[in-house]
């Protein structure tokens, strides 16, 4: 059997699968993405490049699809210039180097990797009603879904990460969808006890209470902003608190450095008060290993998210047993259930998100049950073992010619009706 998985970036979703199915299944796997070529792991790296892409001439609502065609024909020119691999089956994430034209070169099933279908009304573009929003972008939440649309049509079957995430896409494609989470790999991401209490060349003193928070960027979509109110009013109210803010001044999602004088998010909003920065760390991005034992050492982690893709961070953060005090916002709601397995409260909520954050750093071990109920769900649900079956189950069944068409009913909803 061979799984040809198509990614611009590498290992990206695919990396463990791929692993898997080489070393447990003796599968041949082939990856192609834009990095150099190479074997990895057992994985045969293939390279394409891309030869166009839009321009400021390309209408602005359609230069998302405009670059994903020339991905998408980039890669199929790739892989048509090496005839001797023959895919059985073809795995691709949906509009980071679109699978649409491997159709015509391979006669095999097609599964895509769905993680976000755009709308306009109700959404993270217009979330932050204080954040205006360009027509333009309004109407360019339209046309992003325009590769998208063209997967969901082409492929056989796919699958997104969250009940919530899988919930945006057309309902005539709903058939042919599965929810299946990437998987948290727990021999990274478990809790680390007794960690030391340094990061980098800064040494937190014993008793002194920690908060973490980690985004890829700060920015308005994982609210930095919000976030930092409230460490202000964690710092007026508490002498004894360290907050320590792993990321990098990127702008992921969103448009923020559009709308700002600053070269960073960051600047911007500590700009707008005024924080005692001996009390934050940022370190910067970190290597995974070192990103758990932070993760482990806070007496509290907080995550905000607009509704949007939900991010692993958190995930991993629940994996390594934090006590998260996260947006009461649709993607977090699927995993965090208040009180149980971590706390919730309004995105904009700075006064409930303070009073709860204050209420575990008065008394940290009171709140640890959460934490542990947080890991124990990820163990049960989450972890690599657990998704990793399912994700075969996904591959068999297309296989075999199980997965529905468009607009048809599954056999479980025949059964029910």
């Amino acid at each position: 059997m061979h799984v040809l998985f198509v990614h611009k970036n590498f290992p990206a979703q695919f990396g463990h699968i791929a692993r898997y199915l080489v070393h447990k299944m003796g599968f041949q796997c082939s990856f192609v993405c834009e990095l150099e070529p190479g074997v990895f792991d057992g994985v045969r790296r293939l390279q394409y490049r891309i030869q166009g892409g839009a321009t400021r001439s390309t209408h602005y609502c359609s230069r998302t699809f405009e670059n994903a065609v020339w991905h998408a024909h980039a890669v199929y020119e790739t892989m048509k210039a090496h005839p001797e691999i023959k895919p059985d089956l073809v795995v691709g994430h949906s509009g980071f180097g679109s699978t649409v034209f491997l159709a015509d070169l391979y006669d095999c099933p097609i599964i895509n990797y769905f993680e976000y279908y755009y709308h306009g009304r109700g959404s993270d573009l217009d979330f932050r009603s204080e954040i205006p929003v360009k027509e333009l972008d309004i109407l360019r939440s339209r046309t992003r879904n325009a590769m998208i649309l063209l997967d969901l049509q082409t492929c056989t079957a796919g699958y997104s990460p969250t009940n919530w995430q899988r919930s945006l896409f057309p309902d005539e494609y709903q058939p042919k969808l599965r929810t299946i989470f990437d998987g948290v790999d727990t021999s990274v991401w478990y809790r680390r006890e007794n960690v030391p209490r340094r990061v980098g060349n800064i040494e937190i003193p014993p008793g002194t209470r920690i908060v973490t928070y980690c985004s890829r960027g700060f920015e308005s979509m994982r609210g930095f902003d919000i976030f930092m109110k409230v460490a202000k009013r964690i710092c007026d109210a508490r002498k004894d608190v360290m907050f320590i803010c792993v990321g990098s001044d990127r702008v992921c999602y969103g448009g923020d450095l559009q709308r700002i004088q600053e070269k960073s998010f960051r600047e911007h909003v500590l700009k707008q008060d005024n924080y005692d920065l001996s009390r934050f760390i940022f370190p910067g991005r970190v290597h995974p290993n070192t990103l758990a034992e932070i993760m482990s050492m806070g007496d509290l982690h907080i995550y905000l998210t607009v509704p949007f893709v939900l991010s692993w961070s958190m995930m991993n953060a629940m994996a390594c047993g934090a006590v998260v005090l996260g947006s009461d916002t649709a993607p977090v709601r699927e995993m965090i259930r208040h009180g149980e397995n971590g706390l919730l409260a309004g995105f904009y909520d700075v006064d409930g998100l303070t009073e709860l954050a204050l209420q575990v750093l008065d008394d940290p071990a009171a709140y640890r049950p959460l934490g542990e109920a947080a890991m124990q769900m990820i163990h049960e649900r989450y972890t690599l073992e657990k998704c990793l079956p399912q994700m075969l189950e996904l591959y068999e069944d297309t296989l075999a010619g199980r997965i529905p068409k468009a607009g048809q009913r599954s056999q479980s909803e025949d059964v029910a009706a």
